[in-house]
């Protein structure tokens, strides 16, 4: 492992920490009694506390230091007094340890009492601290400049989500998104259980995969010999449910799409669905907006959110519209009673992709999302969906053709789908069959399996029932202003991490390194061959050396030639 001279020197530092006896990496448990939040909210002057962080700034001074320490609620500033930590003769807590053993980025526990500094600042007097953790690593520290300009933050989304850790640590603004994520998630648990609804769990890992128009992850189970996949949904366990008697379910589940990613799509992802005996799609609407509603409220306080240029207002009622009128009125082209070839005829000549494997679900799909979709920006139903578009729905009461379902529009994206559920067993395995076939014709999203043993669970009876699913990813992203879904997830997909070249330096690069670390601005080429103090020949072979591996890169700036660390 090819270590940064930052990080040589972290060790190092470690390895005299041994050598005093100081255990850098403890197993005793730190028996803290404050957090900043609490020391703030209930500060008192000379009360005395027990506090753990992390070490995010300090400005030392002598015998004398004001730092900063953030834990899992704020920041908080501490002071450190050599005479106060050490009141013997021995200083070398203050120092050794504190001034020249200590990193920015270290945890330590902190003891002390509390006072109120000249400007009036909250502030922690050190009468001890004990190291819990040495950071090995530097952390990216943001530098603002006399004109306010902050130079070398890390907001490389790149490095963000794949150093997770480091983006909550350096951007405390970041922690605040999945704050909000969890409240959201206990508003929609509060308000279904307090309306008497069950949560479930139901498989992962599936002998077919249903429930969705989506192409599945395939996995295979070694000890039965079978292929499984990872779900697309969870619909179908949930209505097998509620056959077997529960009134209400509804489940939190992680599903898996092996499909495109994009700013709103990610492999993985959580959607919740819930499913209501005895109700229908009428009903489910009006659940809907009170539940949004209720948890826009829950998580930002208010029932509006700012979503780039747009602010959404979640209190209800929303606007209600017909999939059928949308289409005619951003397109004035009326889908009732079309062919399928009248559809693909249609959709090609407003210059949308078509091919022969797209049914008539498929193609009124394409002409709806590129056309109508985008335009509505508050929450929107669009109702009475195509038969075709809906293989798990009840065909409309009243309007031939069409079935009984919903989709919830925000500033042009769905984030919840609902129905009233397909009961009859002998219409559910017709739709399956048309399924199967579209599938056959080349639909690699269209369903490629009949599920009996749902259809034996149907044939049993299941009363009549609305289901309703939204995606919480998506919902997340509208009530914290996050345009990508990667923002709203802890961990999002990624391609592999590039493997970083094992370079073996020789003294020559080292001292050219050495040379470009010492300062943050890039070096003329001249001044830092002249202050690498090597020959022609040794210049040549290090220089070239350290930018065929990609370290040290040379740019032409005017007439200038300017070399920098890559």
């Amino acid at each position: 492992m090819q270590l940064s001279e930052q990080e040589i020197i972290r060790r190092e530092k470690l390895n005299k920490l041994v050598e005093m006896g100081i255990n850098a990496f403890p197993a005793d448990e730190y028996k803290i009694t404050d957090t900043t939040e609490s020391i703030k909210k209930e500060f008192a002057e000379s009360k005395q506390v027990k506090i753990a962080g992390r070490l995010m700034s300090r400005r030392i001074q002598g015998k004398a230091s004001f730092a900063e320490l953030q834990d899992s609620t704020g920041r908080i500033q501490v002071y450190f007094n050599r005479d106060e930590i050490c009141p013997g003769e021995n200083k070398d807590l203050y120092n050794e340890v504190y001034k020249h053993l200590l990193d920015i980025g270290d945890i330590i526990g902190v003891e002390g009492e509390l006072f109120t500094t000249q400007v009036g600042e909250m502030t922690v007097l050190v009468k001890n601290f004990t190291i819990l953790t040495k950071s090995l690593r530097p952390l990216p520290q943001a530098k603002t400049d006399d004109n306010g300009v902050v130079h070398d933050a890390f907001n490389d989304p790149e490095l963000r989500y794949r150093q997770r850790y480091v983006d909550l640590t350096v951007n405390p603004h970041v922690k605040e998104i999945f704050v909000k994520r969890t409240k959201l998630f206990n508003a929609m648990r509060t308000f279904f259980n307090d309306a008497g609804y069950f949560e479930v769990e139901t498989p992962i890992l599936q002998s077919i995969p249903g429930g969705a128009a989506a192409r599945p992850f395939i996995t295979h189970h070694n000890a039965l010999d079978i292929p499984l996949y990872l779900r697309i949904a969870n619909e179908l366990y949930l209505k097998r449910l509620i056959v077997g008697g529960f009134d209400g379910v509804y489940e939190f589940s992680k599903n898996f799409r092996n499909e495109g990613m994009d700013r709103t799509h990610n492999p993985e992802f959580t959607a919740m669905e819930i499913y209501v005996a005895y109700k229908d799609y009428n009903w489910m609407m009006d659940f809907t907006e009170k539940l949004l509603e209720f948890c826009a409220t829950q998580v930002n306080g208010t029932t509006k959110a700012q979503f780039g240029d747009h602010e959404i207002d979640f209190k209800a009622p929303y606007a209600r519209v017909s999939m059928t009128e949308a289409i005619q009125k951003f397109t004035g082209f009326d889908i009732t009673g079309k062919t399928e070839q009248e559809l693909f005829d249609f959709a090609k000549s407003i210059g949308i992709e078509v091919n022969e494997t797209m049914g008539k679900g498929k193609l009124i799909d394409e002409i709806f999302g590129e056309k109508c979709e985008g335009n509505f920006i508050q929450p929107t139903f669009i109702t009475d969906y195509p038969i075709e578009m809906s293989p798990l729905t009840k065909k409309h009461r009243s309007k031939e053709g069409l079935t009984e379902r919903f989709e919830l529009m925000v500033c042009g994206k769905e984030i919840a789908n609902a129905y009233s559920e397909l009961n009859d067993p002998i219409d559910q395995r017709e739709r399956f069959e048309e399924q199967l076939k579209l599938s056959e014709k080349g639909d690699d999203e269209a369903g490629q399996f009949i599920d009996e043993d749902f259809l034996r669970a149907l044939e049993y009876g299941m009363p009549p029932t609305s289901g309703l699913g939204i995606g919480m990813d998506r919902l997340i992203m509208f009530l914290t202003n996050n345009a990508s879904i990667q923002e709203v997830l802890f961990f999002p997909q990624m391609r592999p991490e590039k493997a970083i070249p094992q370079v073996e330096l020789g003294e020559d690069e080292k001292v050219i390194i050495e040379i470009l670390n010492s300062q943050e601005e890039p070096f003329a080429l001249a001044e830092l061959k002249e202050r690498s103090q090597l020959s022609g020949k040794k210049w040549d072979k290090a220089s070239k050396n350290l930018t065929k591996n990609n370290l040290m890169k040379v740019e032409k700036i005017e007439d200038n030639l300017l070399v920098k660390l890559v």
